[in-house]
C-alpha cells in the first residue's frame, strides 16, 4: 500500500473536529463511546506540537501506571497493553526532539496530528474503563475489547506511514518502536474467558427470576462478593447508580437494551438486600439525605411538573395527559379525569358550559406533540397501552416478568424490616421504598400491593429527622400512582400524619414533601373535601405559601387551587386565611399563576366572592397580573375579576371598574389573550357598560362574547 493512500486511510479513520480548549472528560463514561468529538491542535508549531505530545504522552503513563488495580481482572490485560504502547510512543516523541528536520517533513507532522488523536481516544478509553461500574465493563466486555482492538489497528496503520528511516532514532528507541509496529500489527482481539463466563451468569440470573425462581444466596455472593469484589452496600449503591443512569441516557445504540438494563438493576438490588441486609455504612443514609435526587423517571410528576408545558398538562389532574380528548365545549382533558367527572356532572370543568353531548373525541394531534416532546427531552412517555408501539416492545415483555419477579422479592425484603427491624433498619428500608418508587409505576403499584403504606405512617411521626423524612417522601412518589391514593387514603390516621408532618415536619424538605403529597392525593375529586378538613392542613399550606422555598409554595399553591375546584370548600379556605395568602401570592412570579386560577374559583362562591373583594390588594394584584403575568395567568386574572364582579355586589363591582388602566389592559387581552381569556375579557366589557360607573370610557361590543372580541374606545389614562 503507498503512502499517501495511507494517509488518505488515516484521515478517514481520524477526521478533524473542532478544537476543544477545556480538555476535560466530566462524567463521559456515564454515554457511548462513539458519541465522543476528539480535539485536533490546531495553530501549533511543529515543536510546539511535539512539547505538547510530549507532555499528553507522560502524563497518560503517570495517570495511569497506578490504577491498574482498580480495573475489573476481565479488562486488566487490554488495560496493561495499552499503558505499554503508550511508554514506548512516550520514548519515541521524546527522542524525536533531536530531528531537527522537522519543519520541512510534512508527513512527519501529520503523523504527530494523528498520533495526538490517538492518544486523546487512548485517554478516553482508559477513563472509560477505570471509572464505570465493573458490572457495565462486564456486560459490554466484547464492545470495550473491541475498541483497545481498534486503537491497536490504529497505532500500527500510524507506525507504518511514520518514516522511521528519515527520524534517525537512537538504536535502542528504533528497536522499541519496531517491536511495537510489529506487536500491533499481529495483535488480535482479546476477550477474558473467565469474564465471558461471569457474563453468562449474570444473565443466567435474570432469566432465573423470568422463570419465577430466585436464585440461591450461595450463587450471588460468589458472583458478588468473591467474583466481581462487590462486597458492601457503598460498592452495590454506586453499581444501581451507575446502571440507572445507562438506561436514562441510553442512546439506542448500545446493548443491553434498556428493557434488560431494568432487569440488572432490579437483580442487583435484590441481591444489595439479600447478602448486605440493612446495614448502613457511615454516613449513607446522611449522604442520601442531603443530596439531591436526580429524577430517573419522566412519570414523577411531582419533580418534572414545573418542567412540563401546561398545554399538555390535563387542567383536572394538572398532570401530563396519557389520552387527551377533546369535549364539546372544545377543551381538552385526559379521558381517565375527563371522565370520572362526567360521572357525576355535565359541564365542561373550565369553562362551566354545559356539555352538549358525552362524546369525547381523541385529540391525536396533542397526543403527538405529547409523545415527540418527551423524545427531545429524554423522557418516557406512558401512552395508553396499544396507543403506540415500539420495535423494543417485544423485548420489553419478554423481560418485563424477570423485573416483576426481582422487584417482588426485594418489596419483600423491605417490608419485613419495615414491620420487624430495627429503627436503623426501618429507616433504611425507608429511603430504599423511597428510592424503588421513583423507578416507574409498577414499582410504585407493587409497593403499594405489598401493604407498605400502613408501615410507613408509623415512621411519619418517628423522633428522626431523617426516618420521617424519607417515609413522606416515599409516600409521594407512591402517591403518583392512581390506585396508592386511595389505599392511602384509606389507611386510618394517614391523611392526619401527613398533615401533622406538613405542619410540624423536622426539615424543610419532609414539610414541602407532605405538601406536594397532599397536591397529588388532591388529583382525586372524592379527597378533596376530606383533605381540607383536616385539621390545620389548609393553614400549614397557606404557611407554607407565605414562607416556603420556591419549590414548597409550588407545591402548596397548587395543592390550595386543586382543593379550590370543589365547591363545598370555599368557606373553608375562608376561614382558614388561605384566601389572603392566595392574594399575596400574586405578586410572586413562580406561583401568581395558580394563586389567581384558585382565586377564580374562591369567587364562584357568594362568600367566596366577598372575602376575595374585602382583600385590599385583591383587585390590584389581579390587574398587574393582566400586564405582566403569563398568558395562562392573564386568563386566569381576567376570570377572576369577571367573577368578582358577578357575584361580590356593586361594591365590589365598582372597585374593579375603578381599577386603574384596566380598560386598556382588557383591550389588549381582547386581541392578544387566549381564547377563553378573550371571551372572558369581553363578558367583563359588557358589566363595565352596564355598570353606573363609566370612567369617561365607552364600549362597544361586536358580535357575541365567545367568538369576536370587543372593540373598545379607551381614553389616555
Amino acid at each position: 500500500m503507498s503512502l499517501p493512500f495511507r494517509c488518505v486511510l488515516l484521515r478517514i479513520a481520524f477526521p478533524p473536529f473542532t478544537r476543544i480548549q477545556n480538555m476535560q472528560f466530566p462524567s463521559f463514561w456515564r454515554r457511548s463511546l462513539s458519541l465522543v468529538v476528539f480535539p485536533l491542535p490546531g495553530g501549533l508549531s511543529n515543536a510546539s506540537l511535539l512539547e505538547t505530545l510530549r507532555a499528553f504522552s507522560s502524563e497518560l503513563v503517570l495517570a495511569f501506571s497506578d490504577g491498574i488495580d482498580a480495573v475489573p481482572f476481565f479488562q486488566r490485560g487490554n488495560f496493561r497493553s495499552l499503558i505499554r504502547k503508550i511508554q514506548v510512543i512516550s520514548v519515541m516523541v521524546d527522542a524525536l526532539r533531536d530531528v531537527a528536520f522537522l519543519q520541512v517533513n510534512a508527513t512527519i507532522f501529520l503523523c504527530l496530528k494523528e498520533l495526538y488523536l490517538f492518544l486523546y481516544r487512548a485517554k478516553i478509553l482508559l477513563h472509560h474503563v477505570r471509572c464505570s461500574s465493573k458490572l457495565w465493563l462486564l456486560l459490554q466486555n466484547h464492545s470495550i475489547s473491541g475498541h483497545f482492538h481498534d486503537l491497536n489497528q490504529e497505532i500500527s496503520i500510524l507506525l507504518d506511514v511514520l518514516p522511521l528511516r528519515e527520524c534517525n532514532f537512537p538504536v535502542d528507541v528504533k528497536e522499541q518502536v519496531e517491536l511495537l509496529r510489529k506487536q500491533s500489527k499481529s495483535s488480535i482481539l482479546m476477550i477474558d474467558n473467565h469474564g465471558d463466563l461471569l457474563r453468562s451468569k449474570f444473565y443466567y440470573f435474570l432469566s432465573e427470576f423470568e422463570e419465577g425462581r430466585i436464585p440461591h444466596i450461595n450463587d450471588l455472593y460468589s458472583f458478588f462478593v468473591e467474583k466481581l469484589m462487590i462486597r458492601n452496600v457503598r460498592s452495590c449503591r454506586v453499581e444501581i447508580e451507575f446502571l440507572e443512569e445507562q438506561i436514562v441516557n441510553h442512546d439506542g445504540d448500545i446493548e443491553p437494551t434498556k428493557s434488560i438494563l431494568n432487569g440488572f438493576v432490579a437483580l442487583i438490588r435484590y441481591s444489595r438486600f439479600l447478602l448486605f441486609r440493612f446495614e448502613d455504612e457511615e454516613g449513607e443514609l446522611g449522604r442520601w439525605n442531603k443530596k439531591t435526587e436526580k429524577c430517573l423517571n419522566s412519570k414523577d410528576v411531582s419533580e418534572t411538573l414545573t418542567t412540563i408545558p401546561k398545554d399538555f398538562c390535563c387542567p383536572i389532574s394538572l398532570e401530563m395527559m396519557k389520552d387527551p380528548v377533546v369535549v364539546s365545549t372544545g377543551q381538552t382533558y385526559d379521558r381517565e379525569y375527563i371522565s370520572r367527572w362526567m360521572e357525576g356532572q355535565c359541564t365542561c370543568p373550565k369553562t362551566g358550559q354545559k356539555l352538549v353531548h358525552t362524546q369525547l373525541v381523541p385529540n391525536k394531534p396533542l397526543r403527538n406533540l405529547i409523545l415527540r416532546w418527551c423524545m427531545a427531552n429524554g423522557l418516557s412517555y406512558d401512552p395508553l397501552e396499544n396507543a403506540y408501539s415500539s420495535p423494543e416492545s417485544a423485548v420489553a415483555a419478554s423481560w418485563s416478568k424477570a423485573v416483576a419477579e426481582a422487584t417482588k422479592a426485594t418489596v419483600g425484603l423491605l417490608v419485613d424490616q419495615l414491620a420487624n427491624g430495627t429503627p436503623r433498619a426501618k429507616t433504611v428500608a425507608a429511603l430504599e421504598i423511597r428510592l424503588l418508587a421513583k423507578t416507574g409505576k409498577e414499582s410504585r403499584a407493587c409497593i403499594g400491593e405489598a401493604g407498605v403504606i400502613p408501615l410507613l405512617k408509623m415512621l411519619l411521626l418517628s423522633l428522626d429527622a431523617v426516618a420521617q423524612e424519607n417515609s413522606i417522601t416515599a409516600m409521594l412518589n407512591l402517591s403518583i400512582y392512581d390506585k396508592n391514593k386511595s389505599k392511602i387514603m384509606d389507611v386510618e390516621g394517614c391523611l392526619g400524619a401527613i398533615a401533622e408532618v406538613l405542619r410540624f415536619g423536622h426539615t424543610t424538605e419532609a414539610r414541602e414533601n407532605a405538601a406536594a403529597t397532599l397536591f397529588s392525593l388532591s388529583a382525586v375529586h372524592e379527597f378533596k373535601k376530606e383533605i381540607a378538613e383536616k385539621q390545620g392542613a389548609i393553614e400549614a399550606l397557606a404557611g407554607l405559601v407565605r414562607n416556603g422555598t420556591p419549590r414548597g409554595k409550588k407545591d402548596a399553591v397548587t395543592a390550595l387551587y386543586n382543593l379550590s375546584t370543589h365547591t363545598e370548600n370555599c368557606a373553608r379556605m375562608i376561614d382558614s386565611g388561605a384566601v389572603c395568602v392566595l392574594v399575596e401570592a400574586l405578586g410572586n412570579e413562580g406561583v401568581s399563576e395558580e394563586a389567581a386560577g384558585a382565586l377564580a374559583l374562591i369567587v364562584r362562591q357568594p362568600t367566596g366572592a366577598e372575602a376575595v373583594g374585602n382583600e385590599e390588594r385583591a383587585v390590584s394584584g389581579l390587574t398587574e397580573m393582566m400586564r405582566c403575568g403569563t398568558p395562562r395567568g392573564k386568563e386566569n386574572a381576567v376570570t377572576a375579576l369577571l367573577e368578582l364582579c358577578r357575584g361580590g355586589g356593586a361594591a365590589t363591582t365598582e372597585k374593579v371598574v375603578n381599577a386603574p388602566a384596566l380598560a386598556s389592559l382588557l383591550q389588549c387581552i381582547l386581541f392578544t389573550g387566549t381564547k377563553r381569556a378573550r371571551r372572558k375579557a369581553a363578558s367583563l366589557a359588557r358589566v363595565f357598560q352596564r355598570s353606573e360607573n363609566m370612567l369617561g370610557v365607552r364600549y362597544t361590543i361586536f358580535g357575541n362574547s365567545t367568538a369576536m372580541p370587543a372593540s373598545i374606545t379607551v381614553p389616555v389614562l
